[in-house]
């Protein structure tokens, strides 16, 4: 009712209908005050027309929006290194230097392969003669000799007035390059102070009127600083504003307006759960000293999908951790079911991701475009790489190869042993990339698909021996698996182009 009441309002107010209709999402509290009545509060993500002050709405948990304040005077500074480095990208002196730099470049190696070929033919020449039936006479010989390494001498000199022109060329591009690169350093150094600045503004109490900053929260995660829009999501406004008067929250709900974004799949009046990435940190502190069911903290199952690629054959989404590729006995939300609600036609999960794993997933819209990618799939033509924090360091190789042959409990499912006979065989190779606050870094490529497969590989002793972070089955909990699909490379089955996708981990 609360919802329905808010969705009454959105309606009634024409000056955001253009806006609205590329969505957006809203959320409703319903609270308790200090003297027993009951009623809601409503909130929406972000702003609403460029405004964060809207009466109907509770305000945001910081307001960073003032025209004077800190943070604008700042993101003023930001955005005029925005204007200067797209100016000068753009000018004329810059379009000039690209294009001389090209030509002199393209000028130096035309001259360089003349007189290569003229090199060439003078050789075949001097050959030629020394074959023939006539013997060469001495200084005849001598002029042979003589002409080769002037030739050669020749070349070397052509060699090095090429490059000299080329780098004087260049040199005028390196300048403004270098200038370029020293303001986008510089705007990086002001946009990062100032997001630290802001997070550390944004304090969020919890039911026990514990107040903490977004930064604090965040340095107990593994991304250890919060994600863009942290703070700016539904529920922690809703929930700040309820602590900030004394009121009790009872229930909360978040649902979308609008159109479905071109990058994700969310359905106009639909209900979903607050965003792991920015809002479950954020709401583990918040939801302190209240009773919450646990699985609306912990999970996050109705995610909403991200579409990175589509096309009349074949999409390529990127799912979230906590939703399942497939619907389950007890839930029926997953990827199939989403694409199902968005889709004409019945889509064909190529292949599959555990429910605790993001990343890239190819769908097939049709039964012949699915037949070509699994026969990739099974031919192993189909090119996956994932990236995964371990729970510790790792003291072996930094890149190898791990195969051990998996086979399922079958006394404790879903759970996957090593086992020399009955196991399937799995092969899977790794690349450290770094270290970071005593996580270990991985690139993982697996070779075969079997169920788990990167999961035991990374945990067992035989393996990398070091679980993933957040592995509940094979390490510990945490509050998701660190483990995330971000390349995928097939051949498409009707063009029959390459296609490859890359989406980074959000860890």
């Amino acid at each position: 009712m609360a919802a329905q009441q808010v969705q009454t309002y959105v309606q009634e107010h024409d000056e955001w209908h253009d806006e609205l209709a590329h969505g957006k999402m809203f959320g409703v509290l319903v609270v308790e005050t200090r003297e027993g009545r009951r009623g809601f509060v409503a909130a929406y993500s972000g702003l609403l027309a460029g405004r964060n002050d809207h009466a109907y709405f509770v305000p945001s948990v910081f307001d960073a929006m003032q025209p004077d304040g800190y943070f604008k005077r700042h993101e003023a500074e930001i955005t005029a290194l925005n204007t200067a480095i797209a100016a000068l990208s753009a000018g004329d002196d810059y379009r000039q230097a690209c294009l001389r730099a090209q030509h002199v470049r393209r000028e130096g190696e035309e001259e360089l392969e003349r007189f290569r070929q003229m090199m060439s033919e003078a050789k075949q020449r001097r050959d030629a003669r020394r074959a023939s039936c006539t013997p060469l006479m001495p200084d005849e010989q001598a002029k042979l000799v003589a002409e080769s390494q002037y030739m050669k001498a020749e070349w070397r000199r052509l060699k090095a007035r090429v490059q000299k022109r080329q780098e004087e060329a260049s040199a005028a591009l390196r300048a403004v390059d270098e200038q370029i690169e020293g303001m986008k350093r510089l705007r990086k150094e002001k946009s990062d102070s100032l997001q630290r600045w802001l997070f550390e503004h944004y304090v969020v109490l919890n039911a026990l009127g514990e107040p903490r900053s977004l930064l604090s929260i965040f340095a107990d995660t593994p991304r250890q600083v919060p994600p863009a829009g942290a703070g700016d999501c539904c529920a922690p406004k809703l929930l700040q504003y309820a602590y900030r008067q004394g009121w009790h929250p009872l229930c909360m709900a978040e649902f979308w307006w609008g159109e479905s974004p071109r990058g994700e799949i969310r359905r106009h009046g639909a209900y979903y759960p607050a965003c792991r990435g920015k809002c479950l940190p954020i709401l583990t502190h918040m939801l302190q000293g209240i009773e919450v069911d646990a699985c609306n903290v912990e999970r996050g199952v109705s995610q909403p999908l991200s579409v990175v690629y589509e096309d009349q054959w074949l999409m390529v989404v990127n799912k979230p951790e906590g939703l399942k590729s497939v619907p389950g006995r007890n839930d029926g939300n997953s990827v199939l079911a989403q694409l199902q609600a968005r889709l004409p036609q019945t889509p064909w999960l190529v292949h599959r991701l555990d429910m605790d794993t993001s990343g890239l997933l190819v769908v097939a819209k049709d039964k012949s475009t699915y037949t070509a990618l699994q026969r990739q799939f099974a031919s192993r033509l189909v090119k996956k790489r994932y990236v995964a924090l371990l729970q510790g360091l790792f003291a072996g190789q930094p890149q190898g190869e791990v195969s051990l042959p998996l086979y399922a409990d079958p006394l404790d499912r879903p759970y996957q042993k090593v086992d020399m006979q009955q196991g399937k065989e799995a092969v899977t190779t790794y690349q450290v990339l770094g270290v970071y606050d005593g996580h270990t870094r991985v690139a993982l490529f697996p070779h075969t698909g079997r169920t788990h497969q990167l999961r035991v590989h990374c945990a067992h002793a035989a393996g990398l021996g070091i679980p993933i972070l957040g592995d509940r089955l094979y390490g510990t909990r945490a509050t998701r698996l660190y483990l995330h699909a971000e390349m995928l490379s097939f051949r498409h089955p009707v063009t029959g182009r390459q296609m490859t996708f890359e989406c980074k981990a959000d860890f």
